[in-house]
This record gives structure tokens, C-alpha cells and sequence, in this order.
């Protein structure tokens, strides 16, 4: 693996009486005996450390926990799902509470979810309703879930009425973040991880947009100086907006859903797939939140057209087209409908006004939508990249 600083960095989610710390340090998964020792320190010889991972991960670290922790004398006891969306289901979730009830999980011990956004919104969910809420902490593997899903407690399983629909706001006892596991991520999952960065710029910071428009590649690349700036600014951008509105009621906390109407869609059309990653589509779906903001004359089409460059720049398609969908506009929408933030029949929508200034439009006609993504269908010459 590539080395990077030694520096610790440790960004504090601020929330009343239940704050955490998000730690980022190179070479934590080795040393984790000693970064989480404070949430251990319930187990003992007579108990093991109940990890939840995937069986990606597991193979890839769950040898260097385990040799971690047995510096402490501990043990693991592993709960093991398929990678995908479909282990966020009702049958892998009453698996994995029945799993921890066998374990004599208590209140106040915690759980570790080592794996990507998949891994912890199910960790989480399972942790909030097993015995009304007990301890976990995350130790996100991916991009994607170190930049976001791990910060911030929302958990949630899938169901065949939608993405994330049966859930709960349960904050981790902690986030402990390693870069360096990203060293052994696949390209194409570091691409849709870095889809949840370049939000961060595109919602409330210009200057932060533009450092990824000069280094994006770097970060892409893995540069250690390049990647620990991007994963910290993300965090503390993130950690901002939960702090101010930690359970979405505000409106503040919905900036963080740029890109996510219109990609959960895609991803419905799409079947929760590999063929459309989660961060893949949210890339997709900030570019159709630009160009839509464009079209409505609330955003500079030249800002449309950098927001499809600099996610083009990443490797991530651009143009719905490119999924070769068997649909219509209105069928997108349809699935829209679902989405959990439709309040009295109207859904609100995350568009632009600038790069770097996102608002939430509650005026927005489905129809409208539903038109503006047939002409997406059909290659819209004149607002694509």
C-alpha cells in the first residue's frame, strides 16, 4: 500500500449530548486494538467482537483485524453478508438481529460494520432496533462510505416499494477511517465514490469544486496528500449540515440529497444493480439536476456544462443514454413517487443556482420532470456535455 502522513486527524460531529469523532489515520485498521479500545472494552475472553462485513472485505481485511485485536487478546465473531444492495433486505436484517441476540449483544456494547455504504446502513439499522438501541461503529472500506454514509446516522434497508424506505437515525458511536484500504478498492467503485466529493463542492462550496477541478485526478488516483484533503473537507462539510439538522426537518440536511432523486430513480429502472452503482448514479443524477436547472433558467448553462465535465472527468457516463433504459420519462418519475421525502403529493427537488450554491425547489411538476427526462432519453443536444 501507498504510505501516507502519519498526521491523525480527527473531525467532531456535534450533536447534543451524542457527539462523536470521525478519525482518519493511515494504517488504523492495523492498530485497531488501540483506536477503538474504548469501544472494546466491554469483550474479553469470554466474548468476541461482533464485526459485520461483506465477504469482499472480510477477505480482503478481516485477517488484519483479527490479528489486530489479538494483540488485545480479543476475538472476532463474524457476520458475513454477499456484497450488493441485496443484503439491505428484511431477511438478511432479522438474520442479523437474531445473530446478535444469540451473541448476548447488550446496550452498551458495540457492533463494528468494517465494509462500504451497504455494510453500515445495515449494521446501523440492525444496531437501532436490537434491544431499542445499542452501540455500533463504522469503519468504512469504500470512498463512497468514507466521505458519507458512515457520518451522520442514517441506517436503512430496501424494500420492493424502494430504496432505503424502512429505516432509522442511529448515530455511530464512532468513524474510524484507514485511506489506505482505499489502495485495494476497484477503480470503478473509487469513480462513484467520488461522486459524494464532487457534491460537497457543487452544494455549498465553489472553492472546493474548483481544487477537485485541478485535482480530481490526484484524488482518483490515490495521492496521499490530494486524497486525505478530499476525504477530510467532505467529512467536515458533512458533519456541518448533520450537526445543524441532524434528523432532516429543517431542510438543511436535504442539501446532501443533490443528485439522489434523480438517481434513485435510475437505480429503480435499474434494479439496485451492478449495472448502476449507487455513487454512479448520483453522479448521473447531479448532472440531470444541473441540466434541469438550467433548462427551468435558474442555473448558467455554462455551470451545467462544468458539472457534466467534471463528472465526466471522473469516468462516470454523463448521458442516461449510455444505460440503454427501455423506458420513458414518465416511467423515471414513477419511481421518483416513491421517494421518501414526497410530502402532501409534492416531491421536493435539490437543484442549483450555482456551482457551489444548491436550493430545494418545492414547485417542481412531476410532468415536467417526466418531459425533461425524455428529451434526456434522447440525447438533448443542447445541454449536454
Amino acid at each position: 500500500m501507498a504510505g501516507l502522513s502519519d498526521t491523525q486527524i480527527v473531525i467532531p460531529v456535534a450533536l447534543a449530548g451524542r457527539g462523536y469523532g470521525v478519525t482518519i489515520e493511515p494504517g488504523l485498521l492495523d492498530r485497531i486494538a488501540t483506536c477503538a479500545a474504548s469501544f472494546l472494552a466491554s469483550y474479553g475472553a469470554e466474548r468476541r467482537v461482533p464485526f459485520v462485513a461483506d465477504s469482499n472485505t472480510h477477505r480482503e481485511f478481516g485477517q488484519t483485524v483479527e490479528q489486530g485485536l489479538a494483540t488485545a487478546g480479543l476475538t472476532i465473531d463474524w457476520f458475513v453478508v454477499e456484497p450488493g444492495e441485496g443484503a439491505k433486505s428484511w431477511g438478511i436484517l432479522e438474520r442479523l438481529t437474531d445473530w446478535l441476540l444469540d451473541l448476548g449483544v447488550t446496550r452498551s456494547d458495540h457492533v463494528f460494520a468494517l465494509g462500504g455504504g451497504v455494510v453500515g446502513d445495515l449494521t446501523g439499522f440492525a444496531c437501532a432496533v436490537t434491544k431499542r438501541g445499542c452501540g455500533f461503529v463504522q469503519i468504512p472500506t469504500t470512498l463512497l462510505a468514507q466521505v458519507d454514509s458512515s457520518v451522520g446516522g442514517k441506517t436503512a434497508i430496501n424494500t420492493g416499494a424502494g430504496k432505503n424506505l424502512i429505516g432509522a437515525f442511529h448515530q455511530p458511536a464512532a468513524v474510524l477511517i484507514d485511506p489506505l484500504v482505499l489502495d485495494t478498492l476497484p477503480n470503478r467503485e473509487m469513480r462513484a465514490g467520488y461522486a459524494e466529493v464532487l457534491k460537497y463542492g457543487l452544494l455549498g462550496d465553489a472553492e472546493f469544486f474548483a481544487w477537485l477541478e485541478s485535482n480530481g485526478s490526484k484524488v482518483l488516483a490515490r495521492e496521499p496528500a490530494a486524497l486525505t484533503h478530499a476525504i477530510a473537507t467532505s467529512i467536515r462539510a458533512k458533519a456541518r449540515i448533520v450537526a445543524e439538522d441532524e434528523r432532516e426537518t429543517s431542510g438543511v440536511r436535504a442539501l446532501l440529497n443533490l443528485g439522489h432523486t434523480f438517481g434513485h430513480a435510475l437505480e429503480a429502472e435499474t434494479g439496485f444493480s451492478n449495472t448502476l452503482l449507487h455513487g454512479e448514479a448520483v453522479a448521473m443524477g447531479m448532472v440531470l439536476a444541473a441540466r434541469y436547472s438550467a433548462l427551468r433558467g435558474d442555473l448558467p448553462l455554462a455551470d451545467a456544462q462544468l458539472v457534466a465535465q467534471a463528472v465526466s472527468a471522473s469516468g462516470v457516463p454523463t448521458n442516461i443514454t449510455e444505460l440503454g433504459l427501455k423506458c420513458d420519462g414518465a416511467r423515471l418519475v414513477d419511481h421518483m413517487r416513491h421517494d421518501k421525502k414526497m410530502e402532501g403529493g409534492t416531491l421536493p427537488f435539490l437543484l442549483l443556482k450555482s456551482i457551489g450554491a444548491a436550493y430545494l425547489a418545492r414547485d417542481v411538476d412531476l410532468s415536467d420532470v417526466a418531459a425533461f427526462l425524455d428529451g434526456e432519453l434522447q440525447v438533448d443536444a443542447k445541454i449536454s456535455a
